[in-house]
Parts: structure tokens; sequence; C-alpha cells
């Protein structure tokens, strides 16, 4: 270790203990000028993140801890830092502003030192602790502030899927899911669990799956489909595939996709036709119905 290093992490020590709260209200001022409030984060969401910051940075400082060690293994600091990343994530900060973030910490942390000593090598040496203490924490800060945003982004794409994909009550007993677009594996599931609870949810004993919007058919888009009619019927229901076109028939034909175990009609008029007499409240027209299916 640098024979240096230690008078370094007892002038920032000291720094912290004697200025605590100028360095947090010199870093917000530091963070305003750079427009940081411009993401969403209030003044007083600032000066919250700071106080909590300056605390645990100055706690971490205190344990015997080698420098390059101090965030990353000091619980509390670690996670003032996640959450000032989560917090910047979510309010719509650029990675930019992050990084520009941990600067104004090191510049309003170095000018705390700057009030104790005019000594130069004493400066730099300190400037150097502190870049070392600190380029930890913006790498924690960037890692978090992406995993933050890949979150959100995987939150949005699952809402957009939920609202492209939506089960609708059409009769007594009797749900439709209009599809439209490509039908996936990811989407395929977010239909089916969204079918199955509503299927439990209003005690249906039919769903229509009407495909008129899916531009093709292939053996992917098959096996899809075969999943799902097969969890509804786990779930004690029935299922009818509507909008079956004739280029999309002809494609299925010339693919050799057995779709036979599976009711399908042209239109979803046609398939809500052939859904009623599925009904349990109708049991001869359901067993005359499957007789001749």
């Amino acid at each position: 270790m640098n024979t240096s290093e230690p008078e370094a992490r007892l002038r920032v020590i000291a720094a912290l203990r004697e200025q605590g709260e100028k360095v947090a209200d010199r870093w917000v001022q530091l963070q305003s000028e750079q427009s940081v409030l411009e993401t969403g984060i209030t003044e007083d969401e600032l000066n919250e993140e700071a106080d909590s910051l300056v605390e645990t940075l100055l706690a971490g400082l205190e344990t015997d801890r080698p420098v390059q060690d101090v965030v990353a293994s000091h619980p509390s600091l670690r996670q003032a830092i996640t959450d000032l990343s989560l917090r910047r994530a979510r309010g719509g900060a650029t990675p930019t502003s992050i990084y520009m973030a941990v600067l104004a910490l090191k510049e309003a942390l170095l000018e705390a030192v700057q009030q104790d000593t005019r000594d130069v090598t004493a400066l730099y040496q300190a400037a150097l602790f502190i870049n070392r203490l600190l380029d930890t924490a913006g790498a924690i800060s960037f890692e978090t502030f992406v995993e933050g945003r890949e979150e959100i982004i995987r939150r949005q794409s699952r809402q957009l899927l939920e609202v492209s994909t939506p089960v609708v009550r059409i009769w007594d007993r009797v749900l439709a899911v209009p599809l439209i677009g490509t039908l996936d594996t990811t989407r395929t599931q977010v239909v089916m669990e969204n079918l199955l609870e509503a299927i439990e949810r209003d005690e249906a004993q039919v769903a229509i799956i009407d495909i008129t919007g899916v531009p093709t058919v292939d053996t992917a888009v098959a096996h899809h489909l075969m999943q799902t009619v097969n969890a509804v019927r786990l779930m004690g229901a029935d299922c009818v595939i509507s909008g079956i076109r004739p280029p999309i028939a002809q494609i299925i034909a010339q693919l050799g996709i057995d779709l036979s175990p599976i009711l399908t009609r042209a239109t979803l008029a046609d398939a809500l036709a052939a859904a009623i007499p599925l009904l349990t409240d109708q049991p001869e027209q359901r067993a005359s119905f499957a007789d001749a299916r």
C-alpha cells in the first residue's frame, strides 16, 4: 500500500466528519447545475440521497476495508449507490448523468479536503484516493443503471404484449382472444397466461382464438397454437380457432400441419356459432355437436 494512502484516507474522513452537511449540499448544487433535476428527480430527493450517501460513505471509510473495496463490500453504502442509480433509471436519466453525478461527488469531496490543507502533494494524494474510492461507485452505479433500464424495458414490453393480446368476453362463458401479428414463444406465454386466468375468473367453458390478424402460419405458429389449446383443455374448457382464411388453409395443408384435433372456423362469427352448442347447459346440442366433430 502507498504510505501516503492512510494519510489521504484520514483527510477524507476528517472532511466528511466536519463538513459532511456541506459536502452533501455542494453535491446537490453541482447536480442541479448539471440539469439532473430535469430527469424527474426532485431537489428534496437529491438532498435525501446526498445525506444518506455521505453518511454511509463515512461509515464505510471508518472500516478497515481497502479503499478499492469500501463501496463494493459495505452493505449500506452499496445499497445507497444502488438506490441512487435505480431512482435515476426510473426517472428517465441517461448514463451520462450517472457519470456526471459521480464526478460531482468527487468534486464536492475534494473541495472539502481543500478547506483543511493547501499542500499540493497532500491534495494530489487525496484526489487519487477519492478517485480510487468513487471509481468503484461509478462502476456499480452504471451497472445498476443498465440493469434498471433493462428491467423497465422488459416490463414495458410485457405490458405492450398484454395490451396487444386482450381476452374478451363475447358471450356468457365464452371468451375470445384476437391475435394480431407474429405469434412467437414469448407472446404465446402471455396469451396462455392471460387466457387461463380469464377462464378461471369467468368460469368460461369455451375459448376462441382468432388468428385473422396473424399474417402467416408455419410449424412454429401451429406448435404455439397447439400448446395454448392443450392448456385450455387442461382447464376443462373447449377451444375453437377462427380466422382460417383460404391462404392460411393452403399453407397449413402444404406444410402437413395437423390441426384436426382442434375445432376451426373461417370467421369469428362462425366460431361463436360453433361455441354455443359446447356450453354444458345445452347437453343435447353439445353431444350432437361432439358426434359430428
